[in-house]
């Protein structure tokens, strides 16, 4: 029951450590983006958007896709996530979680909907809870996602409360 997440390498971590980066990640799930497309998307400099993109295809989390051309002839490269963060023990990268969050949330069209709820479990249940999440998780995230259907995010945060003890 619950996967088994491999401990994210040294660059693999630096790599997912930026919000930015992330959110490539995000907006390269679904079809594959050049990097212009990227930038427009994201509000960034195309030059940035380059670094970011290199970044992420030499620790593996994009991959290039067949080149095509683009408007006036020019040589464009599109990428897609692989979908190997899903499955990384990221360590200690919260903070860049929690901005690109933060930065998709700013943009979002429609309100998200969020609940927050207080538990008291014993290490059984918590363990219980936290693997009934994962493998929901888990199951949407095998699904297709070039079918029909609007896109949609997840954020998901389980923690020891210690402020109430």
């Amino acid at each position: 029951m619950g996967r088994q997440l491999r401990p994210a390498t040294e660059a693999e971590a630096k790599a997912l450590a930026s919000a930015t980066r992330l959110r490539i990640i995000r907006v390269c799930l679904d079809r594959a983006l050049t990097n212009k497309e990227i930038a427009h998307r994201l509000d960034l400099n195309p030059a940035t958007a380059l670094h970011h993109v290199r970044t992420l295809v030499a620790t593996g989390f994009l991959e290039p896709q067949e080149e095509r051309r683009g408007p006036r002839g020019s040589r464009e490269v599109p990428y897609l996530s692989t979908g190997k963060s899903w499955d990384l023990d990221m360590g200690g990268g919260h903070q860049a979680v929690l901005e690109a969050f933060q930065e998709e949330l700013a943009i979002a069209e429609q309100p998200a909907r969020f609940a927050r709820l207080g538990l008291r479990l014993t290490e059984e249940e918590w363990e219980e809870l936290h693997d009934r999440f994962v493998d929901l998780l888990d199951e949407y995230a095998a699904r297709d996602r070039k079918g029909p259907g609007r896109p949609y995010s997840i954020f998901l945060a389980l923690y020891e409360d210690r402020s109430r003890d």
